[in-house]
């Protein structure tokens, strides 16, 4: 059974693209098949699994217009064990295109249904803002990861992103649910992160993962080189971290079949 998740928080600089990435290489690396869906503009999962933005012939545009599938669009970056569907500036037009089209909410959800049952997880990067390709984003997945910054406007940003979840279950996707609150860039060392890390708890107690994503240079340093972390150097903790969120991911999917 394929299951389809959204990274999604309308704040920028949380670690979306980040967990986009890693999480699919983390998966794959589990021996799942993995489907990665670039929907951000700005390119950056796509450059980040080590593909030219400029010179995609397909991308996430062309399947949003109806001018190409899933299955024409899609590449497989080389030694990532992942397949996907890259993006660029292209995308900024969907935007406008769209506004005057019928079911304009429904095209992704539309193309990632023709690949449903082909891949075990496909994880969408969605954009830093809740537009129509966001909106697109949430009616096509099944669940929401939400990655989530330790710092003192965390909280604070999220209600909006929770209430337009909530009206998209409501109209257009009533199974749309959180997956899980990612606590990222987290650093033990400051006082602030470890309240937010406890308020977290606190509001959203278990749907928040165990797994914490660390502050990591080489996390950092790993989309330059066109490579998720676990390529770039598996040792270190960033990688070790996502591989963790899989496996964490994992146990409770396992969790949840078993209990019917």
């Amino acid at each position: 059974m394929t299951r389809v998740i959204a990274i999604a928080n309308q704040k920028g600089g949380v670690g979306k693209t980040t967990t986009s990435v890693n999480l699919a290489a983390s998966l794959a690396a589990t021996k799942r098949s993995v489907l990665l869906i670039d929907l951000d503009p700005q390119g950056n999962a796509t450059m980040g699994s080590g593909v030219d933005k400029r010179e995609v012939e397909r991308s996430s545009y062309d399947v949003l217009m109806d001018e190409a599938s899933i299955a024409d669009a899609v590449v497989s970056p080389d030694g990532l064990g992942y397949d996907l569907l890259p993006a660029n500036a292209d995308l900024t037009a969907a935007e406008v295109a769209l506004i005057d089209e019928l079911g304009r909410e429904l095209r992704l959800r539309q193309a990632v249904d023709s690949v449903r049952g082909e891949y075990a997880y496909v994880i969408i990067d969605c954009p830093p803002s809740l537009n129509m390709l966001t909106v697109n984003a949430l009616v096509a997945a099944d669940s929401v990861i939400i990655p989530t910054q330790c710092e003192y406007y965390a909280l604070e940003g999220l209600s909006a992103l929770l209430e337009t979840l909530d009206k998209i279950r409501k109209i257009l996707n009533p199974r749309l649910h959180i997956e899980g609150f990612l606590r990222t860039m987290y650093d033990p060392r400051n006082n602030l992160a470890n309240q937010v890390s406890q308020q977290l708890l606190q509001h959203f107690g278990d749907k928040v993962y165990q797994t914490v994503i660390p502050r990591n240079v080489r996390l950092a340093e790993a989309p330059s080189h066109g490579l998720p972390a676990l390529m770039y150097d598996k040792s270190s903790t960033g990688a070790v971290a996502y591989l963790a969120l899989a496996g964490e991911m994992l146990r409770r999917d396992e969790a949840s079949l078993a209990a019917g």
